[in-house]
């Protein structure tokens, strides 16, 4: 028999430098899984992800054992990672932080491409673009 899913939970966290501090270890301990097990396993796990943010999803069974799912970083991260910016705009449309090019903006977008809910890469473009100017972003290229 299947083991039931009781709580699905999504997180953000530094790749291959998980620990059992605050704010993850209260969170998983709130839900009843084992910290240490978790923290171990993600970081095994995580290590050719070292210093990017990555997503988690983590499905929690009724018997208190887990699973978890690891998605590509989140856009915004991807984007300034390509740009090698701190942080987007406070101030996005007024205040510009960089400039994307075509050809990273398709790097990007095929990338992400595995987690957004298209599986065409001119519309992943589009979503991609759509973030970047939303951090104050420009985008250098005509889109379709």
């Amino acid at each position: 028999m299947a083991k039931k899913v009781v709580k699905i939970m999504k997180l953000l966290i530094m790749g291959g430098a998980a620990t059992p501090a605050p704010p993850l270890g209260p969170m998983l301990s709130q839900a009843g899984v084992n910290i240490k097990d978790f923290v171990d396993k993600f970081n095994q796990a995580t290590q050719d992800k070292r210093g990017q943010k990555v997503t988690v999803v983590l499905k929690i069974y009724n018997d208190r054992s887990f699973s978890f799912e690891i998605k590509q970083p989140p856009a915004s991260e991807l984007i300034k990672k390509e740009l090698n910016i701190k942080k987007g705009s406070g101030t996005p449309n007024i205040k510009y932080v960089g400039k994307l090019t075509k050809e990273q903006l398709e790097k990007i977008a095929k990338q992400k491409l595995e987690d957004l809910n298209t599986a065409d890469i001119a519309k992943a473009m589009r979503i991609i673009a759509g973030t970047a100017r939303q951090m104050g972003v420009k985008i250098d290229a005509e889109l379709e």
